[in-house]
């Protein structure tokens, strides 16, 4: 099995890294576009650009998924991927809002994303098809990717956002960047049991399976 995995910066790394787990004969391989990071403030004709080009070392037919693990990515440009190389398989990043959805006690959930993914359109989709009887609560998060990828985290910044979202009875916390997969145990720590952290890095790998099985299908 041959996995190419791409993020704007070192938020693909994570989920390499869980994929190695995961997969430990495969050879998964990664590339990121850290020249134009973060994604989260670019137009969506700069993120499909920025992202397909990015995604060129993978584009040689011999990848037999490529792995968008960037949520504003896969929210912009994943749809005009698929069209333009139909024979490659792709898999893409969305926030849980399903997961969170079965997993709230308060009705309230917090999606940290960054602006353009929460601006997207199949975000929208996802909020309107699982989240519509959900207060869904979506922080200002748009610097925390920069921060993270520059090793520049405020711990006093993460711990007022986190506070706030429990106080006002968020118990899902849904991570939307996979930048932030490298701050899941300090978000888990500043929560301290008032709510869960989730990410999609275990269901990638079942995905990955799914799509490589034969009667599987593209959702």
């Amino acid at each position: 099995m041959k996995l190419g995995v791409f993020d704007s910066g070192i938020g693909g790394e994570a989920v390499a890294i869980a994929l190695r787990e995961t997969f430990p004969d495969a050879q998964i391989d990664t590339v990121n576009d850290r020249e134009h990071i973060p994604y989260g403030d670019k137009t969506p004709s700069q993120v499909r650009e920025f992202t397909e080009i990015a995604i060129r070392p993978f584009l040689d037919d011999s990848y037999d998924v490529i792995i968008l693990a960037c949520n504003t990515a896969t929210a912009i440009a994943i749809d005009y991927l698929r069209r333009t190389y139909p024979n490659q398989k792709f898999i893409g990043i969305e926030p849980m809002i399903k997961t969170a959805a079965t997993l709230t006690k308060t009705g309230t959930i917090a999606v940290c994303a960054t602006p353009r993914t929460l601006a997207s359109n199949r975000y929208k989709k996802l909020v309107s098809t699982y989240g519509a009887h959900l207060d869904i609560i979506e922080p200002d998060c748009s610097n925390w990717a920069y921060l993270i990828e520059n090793n520049q985290l405020n711990r006093l910044e993460i711990e007022a956002t986190i506070s706030q979202l429990c106080t006002r009875g968020a118990d899902v916390i849904v991570l939307g960047c996979t930048h932030y997969h490298w701050i899941k145990s300090l978000i888990s720590e500043l929560a301290d049991g008032r709510a869960v952290v989730i990410e999609p890095s275990e269901a990638i790998g079942r995905r990955v399976v799914q799509l490589l099985e034969p009667s599987s299908k593209v959702v």
